[in-house]
């Protein structure tokens, strides 16, 4: 009789139930949960997702089990429908909004030519995913992450790409977590050191009202033209606006602490739960990582181009550093371009400057996540 509930209690295990797949996946959660802890990479979604996927590749525990007729889902899955309904990603661009000064960018309005120069990775990237067999649909989701922006990749997949939803997540954050290790090799290759010493002027103050002014005009302007991009510009507007109109403090606090960090919990939780050994193990993740990384490398030489460009045109007077700092990563790529600066010249200062790519970059992965959601639709 012992004998027999020992051996009931072994068979329902997760020792008795776990597959190889399974097993490569725990391994995989753990150096991810390493380099969060240890490395500080990216820590406030690496840990999240890491122990998703922890805790969905463990046996038998029916976290991401869907609800079936009478029979309840598992605790992940509904909070997974945050992410399928587009709800989380959403919400974290009210956070960003809240959290972001758009001041740089109005001082200087060439940024957001720089922030448009930053999303070319992501039209090379998506011509080379068609060409290697994945469906235009899936391309668009691969292809975004060379905007650097987690949350839109997230929002843009589970559109149009669901299944390939956990190695995008993935790869997406971890790039944003290497910025300072893959953009200055890049920076230092396409600037010469002339370039890299410039030491840029003191932008124009920027009123009150405009920076009141400008999340209400770009979000009429960029929902009318994209209305697919509703969720993610007005979410981003609106947060700003707290921020800039002065009388909803408590909104504004609310938005850029508790809101985002919440959200942050259940978005990375629920997208690492979806990285399970059957899925995630497969040629098409390696293609995708791989993928991601050139389209992240080629979004920063775009910017760096686009740099180089207004340096000719101002006659010496913009740094093309701060080009690569359009890529939707705030504020780690502006700190990065700000570092090289400082490296080529100690009396450099260009992180405020770099800062409006930086912001414009993130309006422009947004807007182009919503061409592709509109030409997909």
């Amino acid at each position: 009789m012992i004998w027999d509930a020992l051996k009931n209690l072994w068979q329902d295990s997760g020792f008795a139930n776990m597959t190889w797949q399974q097993v490569v996946m725990i391994i995989i959660a753990c150096v991810l949960l390493f380099l969060a802890i240890v490395k500080e990479y990216e820590p406030l979604l690496l840990v999240t997702i890491a122990f998703g996927m922890l805790l969905a590749n463990l046996p038998k525990t029916g976290l991401m089990a869907k609800a079936v007729g009478d029979e309840n889902g598992g605790l992940l899955y509904y909070l997974y429908l945050g992410v399928e309904k587009g709800i989380y990603p959403s919400l974290i661009f009210l956070g960003i909004g809240a959290m972001t000064d758009f001041g740089p960018l109005l001082s200087r309005p060439s940024s957001f030519l720089l922030g448009a120069g930053a999303q070319m990775g992501i039209s090379v990237a998506f011509i080379i995913a068609c060409l290697l067999g994945f469906t235009g649909q899936e391309a668009a989701s691969i292809a975004i992450i060379g905007g650097a922006d987690g949350p839109t990749a997230i929002y843009q997949t589970t559109r149009l790409a669901p299944k390939l939803l956990p190695a995008i997540a993935i790869a997406a954050y971890s790039y944003m977590a290497l910025i300072p290790i893959i953009q200055p090799p890049i920076m230092r290759l396409l600037t010469t050191k002339k370039e890299r010493m410039v030491v840029m002027e003191q932008p124009r103050k920027v009123s009150k009202a405009e920076k009141i002014c400008f999340p209400i005009i770009v979000t009429i302007i960029c929902v009318l033209l994209l209305p697919s991009v509703a969720p993610l510009i007005g979410m981003l507007m609106l947060g700003n606006l707290f921020r800039e109109c002065g009388v909803v403090d408590r909104l504004s606090d609310t938005a850029q602490n508790a809101l985002i960090n919440i959200v942050t919990i259940f978005l990375g939780l629920t997208v690492g739960a979806t990285a399970t050994g059957e899925t995630f193990l497969s040629p098409d993740t390696i293609k995708i990582i791989l993928l991601g990384l050139f389209a992240f490398a080629f979004s920063t030489v775009g910017g760096l181009l686009f740099g180089k460009l207004l340096y000719v045109i101002s006659k010496g007077k913009i740094n093309p550093l701060i080009g690569s700092a359009g890529v939707s990563a705030v504020p780690m790529a502006a700190r990065v371009s700000q570092k090289e600066g400082q490296r080529a010249n100690p009396n450099n200062y260009l992180l405020m400057h770099a800062m409006g790519p930086n912001v414009a970059g993130v309006i422009g992965s947004a807007v182009v996540a919503g061409i592709f959601l509109a030409l997909s639709g």
